[in-house]
């Protein structure tokens, strides 16, 4: 199983990682819970050992599936969690305070059935409580046990600024952004962080919430209980769609060539051009699980790589 070692940690994990958001049977059209349980197994079972989510996938129905899915395997694998969104009363907002971060942790900590929590990330800044802050107060979580590491996800120009504040000690290990053949508009930034910022990558929206899976047509329709249905989720309207489908029949013809499954060439691509990241992938049932894990373990030749790069440029 190819693995990735997180910068400044021990963690040595899976370089594919299973993402939570679809665990939280939510938004992502019909789902099974027994399905959804028996991919997170499927992917123990193959070697996958990193699983991300956050406590408001579900509104915290995520990471309860996560625990139950895991049993007695639960400390045999690493799981990173976030925190900082808040909703209330049908209200969503960001909190970065130090109040909310104790209170979301020990929440995460209940529905996770854990003593620890092996990567804790800022899910999204709030715009007002200074990083150098969310680290102090993070800091006294690691040292209570509660966290081991910690890191940023949707990160911004400012984070950046902020981070220079810390100067040769960055405590931050990670960082997770929206990062895909079909959204390359972070990619200055997610090279930026990597090497100046000495963090590992992580990317989501790793399959461009499933158009890279080569799935879907110029017709494809989804249910309003599915969020793709709206708008804002371009990959799968208007002009985008139409853009993102040429991608996918550069990656159908080179699945072709190397045998593999649509979907494990969209993350292979990611895997070689974003050198020592994580892709975070979620799935619904163990198919799709199976399928994701085909892209781990060879690489992609240059010419290949080239013929996505040129497909997917923005």
């Amino acid at each position: 199983m190819q693995k990735v070692l997180i910068k400044k940690t021990d963690l040595n994990v899976s370089a594919l990682c299973m993402g939570g958001c679809p665990l939280g049977g939510y938004g992502w059209g019909n789902t099974q819970r027994e399905d959804l349980i028996n991919a997170v197994k499927t992917a123990v079972d193959n070697g996958i050992n990193f699983f991300d989510t956050a406590d408001t996938y579900g509104l915290g129905e995520s990471e309860r599936t996560l625990a139950e899915a895991l049993g007695f395997q639960s400390k045999k694998v690493v799981i990173t969690t976030k925190f900082g969104v808040r909703v209330e009363n049908g209200k969503t907002t960001y909190d970065n305070s130090r109040e909310y971060i104790f209170k979301a942790v020990e929440g995460s900590l209940k529905r996770l059935n854990r003593d620890y929590i092996d990567l804790y990330q800022i899910h999204y800044r709030d715009g007002k409580t200074p990083l150098v802050e969310v680290a102090n107060t993070l800091e006294v979580l690691k040292q209570q046990g509660k966290i081991r590491y910690y890191g940023l996800s949707n990160i911004h120009e400012q984070d950046a600024v902020e981070l220079k504040e810390f100067k040769d000690n960055n405590p931050f290990v990670s960082f997770q952004d929206e990062y895909s053949l079909a959204c390359r508009k972070n990619e200055k930034e997610m090279f930026a962080f990597r090497d100046d910022f000495n963090m590992t990558p992580f990317t989501w929206g790793s399959l461009g919430q499933g158009i890279l899976s080569g799935k879907y047509d110029k017709n494809c329709k989804f249910d309003a209980n599915d969020r793709r249905s709206r708008d804002i989720y371009v990959n799968f309207h208007g002009q985008k769609l139409l853009k993102n489908l040429e991608i996918v029949e550069v990656l159908k013809e080179i699945a072709v060539e190397q045998g593999k499954a649509v979907s494990s060439i969209a993350i292979r691509w990611i895997l070689d051009y974003l050198k020592n990241s994580v892709v975070i992938v979620g799935a619904k049932s163990p198919k799709q699980v199976l399928q994701n894990i085909e892209a781990l373990d060879w690489v992609l030749s240059p010419e290949q790589i080239d013929r996505l790069d040129q497909i997917s440029k923005e």
